[in-house]
């Protein structure tokens, strides 16, 4: 084992640890709660479905931990034996062909995911089947698992195949190619977000125009009064996949759509229907989009900055148990990248939601303004709560470091006080 072998391991060991320790304070939380309902949250739902919150809570905290626990028991021979072994067998050095070392690589990432299939089908065909979410069936889940990995496959091909490609012909060229490469790939990271909607997810989905009526004229109304142009609003045929609801817009400028769950659609009334895409397009007007945009460029700047500087380093790739042969290949240090990185950037998971909670409690008073009262949106809230089994009362430990939205009752009282 080398220096850096084990400098990953010690920290997939400590990310393994607080993971645990975590939601173990939830599962203590929960279990405390279960029996006794707070009376804060009768209002939010009847002792029944707060036994059922509860229950599915812990069904998905103790899958998590199983989870967190089979990823480091994989994370150990991927690191000592699997990755040096991979690249020595199939070679993806700088000598190699662009396309060759393409393919490896993301066949590579893509053979690690084979392992835990067994937990995602327990998940969707067990946990949640259990809890009515799961409206799936093997043939759909298993054609999805094709779908992805076939996509999967050729779209991670042609972008390592370009990324290694300007790398080749920049490096030459000038010291920043980093800059260069990096933000040519955001480009087209950009551009992804365009085509998604319109070409990739109706291979999983079904979108249609949301019909005529009143719900269609109230939605564009807001969009009307609120400044947020949007030439569509769809429905997705989530409900044949789960029973959890929700709404989202993508793409950005002329390219933006409005997409509703079918779900919600029938779960909710008009108004608050109207609230929950409200605070959507708040998270449009206050500019989260573009912030959070700006911070993914920045980060990943310096990632291939980074990059730049270690690639030319024998003992980095002697570290990561490759040979000299591979001193200046990029593909193989992008790889490592992904695979352990999680580990390191782990510790900053706090920082980032606390601006995403901020972010939260912004649309939630635009959709206040916007909807000239909380009511709809509290309403809306609750209902998402109660159909989803979201716990109101989660351990404010766990809030804090992997929470990215408020909890129920901070933004009902942000909402009624603001």
């Amino acid at each position: 084992m080398t220096l850096i072998q084990m400098f990953i391991l010690i920290a997939a060991s400590l990310h393994l640890m607080v993971e645990i320790l975590l939601k173990y304070f939830d599962i203590r939380n929960t279990l405390k709660l279960r029996n006794e309902q707070p009376e804060e949250t009768v209002a939010l739902m009847n002792h029944e479905q707060w036994i059922r919150t509860s229950d599915y809570t812990l069904a998905k905290t103790k899958l998590s931990i199983l989870e967190d626990l089979f990823g480091f028991v994989l994370i150990v021979p991927i690191v000592l034996f699997l990755y040096p072994w991979t690249f020595r067998t199939w070679s993806a050095s700088s000598q190699d062909g662009v396309f060759q070392c393409a393919f490896i690589s993301v066949a590579f990432l893509l053979s690690l995911q084979i392992p835990s299939l067994f937990l995602e089908w327990y998940k969707q065909f067990r946990l949640e089947d259990r809890f009515g979410f799961n409206k799936s069936t093997v043939k759909l889940w298993v054609s999805d698992k094709i779908k992805e990995n076939t996509l999967g496959l050729i779209i991670g091909v042609l972008l390592f195949a370009l990324l290694i490609w300007l790398f080749r012909v920049l490096s030459d060229l000038s010291s920043y190619w980093w800059f260069f490469v990096f933000s040519a790939f955001f480009i087209l990271q950009l551009s992804l977000m365009v085509l998604w909607p319109k070409f990739i997810l109706p291979l999983f989905n079904k979108l249609t125009p949301l019909g005529d009526g009143k719900l269609k004229s109230r939605l564009f109304a807001l969009a009307d009064r609120t400044g947020f142009a949007a030439n569509t609003i769809e429905v997705i045929d989530g409900s044949k996949r789960s029973g959890h609801s929700n709404a989202f817009f993508t793409g950005f400028g002329k390219f933006r759509r409005i997409v509703l769950y079918d779900t919600l659609i029938n779960q909710m009334e008009e108004d608050e229907i109207e609230a929950v895409l409200a605070h959507e397009i708040g998270h449009y007007k206050e500019a989260h989009i573009p912030k959070k945009l700006i911070f993914s460029f920045l980060t990943g700047l310096f990632a291939f900055y980074a990059i730049s500087k270690g690639l030319q380093q024998d003992w980095l790739y002697e570290g990561l148990g490759l040979s000299e042969n591979y001193v200046g290949s990029i593909s193989v240090i992008l790889i490592a990248l992904i695979l352990f990185i999680s580990n390191f950037t782990y510790w900053f998971t706090p920082v980032s939601n606390i601006f995403s909670r901020k972010h939260e409690y912004e649309a939630d008073r635009f959709a206040k303004k916007a909807m000239s009262n909380a009511s709809s949106l509290i309403s809306a809230l609750q209902k998402l709560y109660r159909e989803n089994l979201s716990h109101p009362l989660p351990h404010p430990y766990l809030v804090f470091f992997h929470y990215s939205h408020p909890t129920f009752f901070d933004r009902k009282k942000a909402l009624e006080e603001n």
